[in-house]
């Protein structure tokens, strides 16, 4: 829809994005501790005990998001340092401002969420993720263009409604663990603790190597798009339609991801490695399945999906051509966060992290930039450079993981 509006506020969405998307998912990745936390626990039948890192997350998440939102808050000053144009930096700082007060939201949703995945339950996440969606087709429509009387607020009316949405999935939320009779039986906003400072390493232990990876690779992709600012509009545009439709495919092998921390995770603490490993095969199987539909989809509807976002000429016909890429990555992109999800189950973070920052920034990143941007190697190629890179650098990261599963795997059978 901002792309719709203006090539300029799709260009500003894509640097917000850049900054806000980072923050996001590093500090969601140290909450998604409780979700290992809560699968063993699970698995191990001690239900009472999965209170306390609910209780454990509630705390960190609240401090993350006084810090998400200073930050985002500020981010007019790293706008400045990147010597971007200034109206698109004060559009982007607008975009960044609205989005801003829904992270408070957006980090207890998320916590609430992990902690019932560990126990298995994902519908309630999927039919909130759904109304969601439905809410904010209208919400942007309203707020970008400016209609029922709103003024039309281009790139700063995504980031209001992508605010309310986020505080809509959060009540919803609660309404569903209010009213569920497990969750009520477990007295989860009662009966608090005192928290000692002991009772937080577990959970940090396995947060933050979690959360420091997420912001590793998401870096890898959102670094991108500030990279390109200084090559126009239209480069960034491209960039940021291919990640924007990408992403959306993404989110079928990151959901499995997800289903293998919590089935292996289960297992495991019911002391069934076989069967851990069983599930753990059968999870790779299916993200080569799901990438190969991916890459199929893409490349027979690579002019149409580039349409969806955009009318301008150039700017599709160099979507057009990083999608043709991503064919290629929709593999290694699977297996890589599959395994992850794997090793989690394992309660396996910081080795993981180790080797993707090594295949992401050490290769990916250094090979995108030499690609795009200098001519040390071939001509200067632009986004499409940056793309090969990614390429490279999933790839790499993709085999060291599995090789991480396979080490591990033994280990714990001997």
């Amino acid at each position: 829809m901002a792309g719709h509006y203006s090539t300029f506020d799709l260009a500003a969405v894509a640097l917000g994005s850049g900054i806000w998307l980072p923050i996001f998912l590093s500090c969601q990745g140290i909450l998604m501790a409780t979700t290992p936390l809560v699968a063993h626990l699970v698995g191990a039948s001690q239900l009472q005990a999965t209170r306390m890192p609910l209780q454990i997350g509630l705390l960190l998440a609240l401090v993350l998001s006084v810090i998400a939102v200073y930050l985002l808050q500020n981010s007019d000053l790293l706008l400045q340092a990147m010597a971007i144009k200034p109206e698109l930096a004060q559009r982007t700082h607008q975009y960044l401002t609205a989005i801003s007060w829904g992270f408070p939201a957006l980090f207890i949703y998320q916590l609430l969420r992990c902690y019932i995945e560990g126990f298995g339950k994902t519908r309630p996440a999927m039919l909130i993720a759904a109304l969601a969606l439905l809410c904010n087709i209208p919400l942007n429509y309203v707020l970008i263009y400016g209609e029922l009387g709103f003024p039309a607020l281009g790139a700063e009316g995504c980031g209001w409604a992508s605010n309310i949405i986020m505080w809509v999935m959060l009540f919803s939320m609660l309404f569903y663990l209010l009213r569920h009779s497990l969750f009520n039986q477990l007295h989860l906003f009662s009966q608090w603790q005192k928290p000692r400072i002991d009772t937080f390493w577990p959970f940090l232990r396995l947060g933050l190597p979690i959360g420091v990876a997420l912001l590793i690779e998401v870096s890898m992709f959102t670094l991108i798009g500030l990279l390109l600012a200084d090559l126009g509009e239209t480069q960034v545009g491209a960039h940021q339609i291919t990640i924007s439709f990408t992403g959306l495919i993404f989110m079928l092998p990151l959901s499995l991801s997800m289903a293998m921390t919590i089935r292996v995770g289960h297992q495991l603490g019911r002391k069934n490695l076989a069967a851990a490993s069983f599930t753990a095969r059968c999870g790779l199987q299916l993200s080569l399945m799901i990438a190969a539909s991916a890459a199929c989809l893409i490349w027979l509807f690579r002019h149409d999906i580039a349409g969806l976002y955009t009318d301008d000429p150039q700017l599709l016909q160099i979507s057009a051509t990083l999608l043709l890429v991503a064919v290629i990555f929709q593999f290694p992109d699977a297996l890589q966060i599959t395994t992850s999800g794997i090793l989690r189950g394992y309660k396996d973070t910081s080795v993981p992290l180790v080797l993707v920052f090594l295949a992401y920034w050490c290769l990916g990143l250094p090979l995108g930039y030499l690609l795009a941007k200098t001519d040390l190697l071939v001509e200067p190629m632009g986004a499409l450079g940056f793309w090969y890179g990614l390429l490279g650098g999933l790839t790499c990261g993709a085999i060291l993981l599995l090789a991480r599963y396979s080490i591990l795997r033994r280990r714990y059978v001997a």
